[in-house]
């Protein structure tokens, strides 16, 4: 029979994938003798189970979860729904990676009317009872039956105002116990059935629920960011309720021991007293500092302190931790790897390396390389900083600068974002439903909440700038609008934050780039010290070239030279071109361009410094560069002496039913050889002159052939290409080296990879368009139909994002394992989106490519990501 169920003493750290990260925490921290409440773990193979059965819990697993009770009331002593001794549980999920806010939890399982007057009488303070029986039906409505939160919120604060109260704390017990009834009644109206007074009920109605969360959209928007397998599934775990809001000697905390946004050595969180757990996390209350708990209660925090030494020597990481104080005792609730910000993960890697807790490689290892995103995004301006005087300060709960509109809903900042506007989310807190506007904004303004609220952890997660706990802010959500600093503030208003300060400013404040040092540096020199393949860049002007070169960039894997021609007045000669009638025609209009395209290509040669710069033939389609507007139309019959009905004539020629596998690639050299001819002369006479100037730097132009899929296509290019390449060199009397290569991009490029490399020098896979000729998706239109894809479970991301590792994969390693025999000496690169994405640089290690170019900005995630590529090889 499968084992689905384990108590806590049954488990162990090594158990994640079956226990998820918080069982297997919970086990951990109980073999080490630390003071956890006791339980058991419904396994994540129980979650997947679930699905297979048609979300349904089998017997057997209800059995085994039925048994754990009974296990479980023998080590507490307490029974479900006794009327002398109650047993309350809290019921959580964990998956295998940590998901803050995605997942439900619901606290004071167990409770119904008879054990409420129970635990009133017993503990001699009804007004916790009724408090931890209003907060089960609220939540127990909320993930169970998903009738609002919204909804109670509301009863919640009618009743503070009809007692003419601010908090939820100066409600009494009969308030409470009339709020309960409230909340009953809601339920039954929203359901249609009164609430469950059964504990066995409600506790396999609650794993239901956590088990059906998995598959909640906000959950399902995070694995894909996070590329968090569906197949993983979520455990759940049950645990014996400690109660921080049985009066004021309890309390509930969250910490850190070390600081998530900078990283400093020292214990950082939030404290509430009278409270349960969720009250932190969700920033309905804005808490106090961790260190005010040492004059509250003396005892459980030294005793606190001893356990963050225990569990961060324990796991070498920094650990982010729940606790509650019953009654002056302490209790852990979890632990786990702490979420951090870039900057912090950089100085906590750094730090655990100098006091010996890791090794060089294991720092490496210990950082998301996406998260580096967030450093090299720019900051404001110091200056301009100076002279702006902030209308308030908050807490800088995620650092960055962000400036844009004011947006009050996840839907608008989503639609606004969508029509490229820059936006700031303003909520009185969120909630994990907002990740999606989250994710659109360029910063988040919460008005409650602390450092460890949803917002805080999701944006720091993200990389995004945030300021909570704005209190001093008057919201009316409702009118979309907020007062602060004696200014109304209306959607549409522009603002700026800054989210290491937590700074607020009136307006827009000028942002610089951001500048990178010391641990930057250090980690991306171990980086780069480990890792076996090179980072290239994709760029196409002096200024990418130069800043991809600052991060770390080994050469360029593709420079686009049609971006070229929309330069100045160098459109106008190629639309010449375009509309020439004879060879000769075109010839001259491409003489124009000739000049300036060398001279680009010296100024990418110069900011390469001898370093490898791969130059794509023209690819797009003619029509994109033809005019649409009347007045350039005219412009250009006049060039040309011909009639602006001829010109309209020429430009309906080239219009395509499909253009992206249409006229375009080395099927314009083919009809027009001019062209290929017109670019290897301005590729050549730049690298001589450059070779010339800088006589120490190894200048050897790569020219690919762009969407090659026969043999005889590239001969036939490859032969006017080399013929001009020599005529050039001899002409200089020079002894350039030059190499001429294909972008593998159709799939019949890489199924027939043996032949074409006997005429190639090198290969550099176009994922881009490989992944919409494999899948035959139209980049540009997969959009609209990708989301019915991902809720029906047929795509877990977007395959244009993270590389196909199975099909597209699959043509690669082909393209390979057939082409290196043929050409020993061939050299292989990715050049598409995906030669910045962790994991599909982590694929290309594997199939062997000997580089990933990627945009500039990315090439620093992709060096810290093939470190990480080799040291997992070498780990295996």
């Amino acid at each position: 029979m499968a084992k689905w169920v384990y108590m806590f003493t049954e488990g162990n750290a090594d158990m994640r994938n079956l226990l998820g990260g918080k069982g297997a925490n919970l086990a951990e921290m109980t073999n080490l003798g630390l003071p956890v409440p006791q339980g058991f773990t419904v396994t994540t193979e129980a979650c997947t189970q679930y699905y297979e059965d048609g979300r349904q819990i089998n017997d057997e697993i209800m059995a085994q979860i039925m048994e754990a009770i009974d296990k479980m009331e023998g080590i507490t002593g307490k029974k479900f729904g006794d009327k002398e001794n109650p047993l309350l549980v809290s019921v959580r999920s964990g998956a295998r990676a940590s998901m803050p806010g995605m997942m439900d939890t619901i606290l004071n399982l167990g409770l119904n009317e008879e054990v409420v007057e129970t635990l009133a009488k017993a503990s001699g303070n009804p007004r916790w009872a009724w408090d931890c029986y209003r907060r089960f039906i609220q939540m127990f409505s909320d993930v169970v039956m998903e009738v609002g939160k919204k909804y109670f919120e509301e009863l919640i604060d009618k009743m503070k105002e009809e007692k003419g109260v601010k908090q939820d704390v100066d409600l009494d017990a009969d308030d409470l116990k009339k709020l309960a009834e409230q909340f009953k009644a809601e339920y039954k109206e929203k359901i249609g059935e009164d609430f469950p007074t059964d504990p066995k009920v409600q506790l396999m109605e609650a794993v239901k629920a956590v088990f059906r969360s998995w598959d909640n959209p906000r959950a399902n928007v995070y694995r894909r960011d996070n590329d968090i397998p569906y197949s993983w599934g979520t455990a759940v775990n049950v645990q014996m309720m400690a109660f921080g809001n049985m009066g004021d000697d309890c309390g509930t905390g969250v910490a850190f021991t070390r600081d998530p946004a900078t990283g400093e050595n020292g214990l950082f969180g939030e404290f509430l007293t009278n409270a349960q757990g969720e009250d932190v996390v969700a920033g309905v209350r804005t808490p106090m500092h961790i260190s005010e708990m040492e004059q509250k209660f003396p005892e459980a925090f030294t005793q606190f302190k001893e356990v963050c030494n225990t569990l961060e020597t324990h796991y070498r990481d920094m650990q982010d931790m729940e606790f509650t104080v019953e009654h002056g005792k302490l209790y852990m609730l979890q632990t786990r790897n702490g979420k951090r910000t870039a900057q912090a993960a950089l100085k906590i890697a750094c730090d655990l390396v100098d006091e010996g807790m890791r090794t060089e490689e294991e720092a490496v290892a210990m950082i998301d390389p996406r998260n580096l995103d967030s450093l090299l995004h720019p900051q404001f301006d110091a200056k301009a900083l100076k002279a702006a005087t902030p209308m308030a300060k908050a807490l800088g709960a995620s650092p960055g600068a962000a400036c844009g509109k004011i947006v009050f809903t996840a839907d608008d900042a989503v639609e606004w974002a969508a029509r490229g506007e820059k936006v700031i989310l303003v909520r009185l807190e969120t909630s994990p439903e907002d990740i999606t506007g989250m994710k659109s904004a360029q910063g988040i303004l919460t008005v409650r909440g602390g450092m460890t609220s949803h917002a805080a952890v999701v944006a720091r997660g993200m990389g995004t700038c945030c300021v909570s706990g704005c209190g001093d802010i008057t919201m009316d959500e409702a009118n979309k609008k907020f007062t602060l600093g004696g200014k109304e503030f209306h959607e549409g208003d522009s603002i700026s934050l800054d989210g290491s300060t937590g700074a607020i400013y009136d307006g827009i404040i000028p942002t610089v780039d951001a500048t990178i040092a010391g641990e930057f540096g250090r980690i991306m020199g171990w980086a780069d010290k480990y890792r076996t393949m090179k980072v290239r860049t994709n760029a196409d002007t002096p200024a990418d070239a130069k800043k991809a070169r600052e991060l770390g960039a080994e050469g360029i894997g593709l420079c686009r030279t049609e971006h070229m021609f929309f330069e100045g007045n160098r459109i106008d000669a190629f639309r010449e071109m375009i509309c020439a009638e004879t060879v000769e025609e075109r010839e001259a209009a491409l003489a124009k361009i000739l000049p300036e395209q060398q001279g680009d290509f010296e100024k990418l040669y110069e900011a390469l410094e001898g370093n490898p710069v791969t130059i794509r033939f023209l690819d797009p389609p003619l029509h994109e560069f033809v005019p649409t507007e009347e007045e350039d139309i005219k412009k250009l019959a006049d060039a040309q002496g011909k009639t602006v009905d001829q010109i309209k004539a020429i430009i309906d020629s080239l219009h395509e039913f499909n253009p992206m596998m249409g006229h375009r690639g080395c099927r314009l050299a083919v009809t027009y050889p001019e062209i290929a001819k017109m670019q290897t002369s301005a590729v050549i006479r730049a690298a001589i002159n450059v070779k010339k100037a800088h006589p120490d730097w190894n200048v050897k132009p790569e020219i690919m052939i762009p969407l090659v899929g026969d043999i005889k296509e590239l001969k036939y290019v490859k032969k006017f290409v080399v013929e001009t390449a020599d005529a050039e060199i001899a002409a200089a009397g020079s002894d350039l080296e030059y190499e001429v290569g294909t972008m593998i991009e159709i799939p019949r490029a890489a199924l027939t990879a043996d032949d074409i490399a006997k005429e190639a020098d090198f290969f550099c896979f176009g994922t881009n368009d490989l992944t919409q000729m494999t899948y035959g998706f139209s980049r540009d239109d997969a959009g609209k139909f990708l989301d019915a894809y991902y809720d029906a479970k047929i795509f877990e991301n977007d395959p244009f994002a993270k590389l196909d590792q199975v099909g597209v994969g699959k043509l690669m390693k082909m393209a390979i394992e057939l082409g290196k025999p043929v050409n020993p000496s061939l050299h292989v690169g990715i050049c598409g989106e995906h030669g910045g994405d962790p994991s599909s640089v982590e694929f290309c290690d594997s199939i062997g490519l000997d580089y990933v170019s990627c945009s500039p900005f990315r090439v620093p995630i992709a060096r810290l990501a093939a470190a990480q590529a080799a040291i997992a090889k070498v780990g295996k």
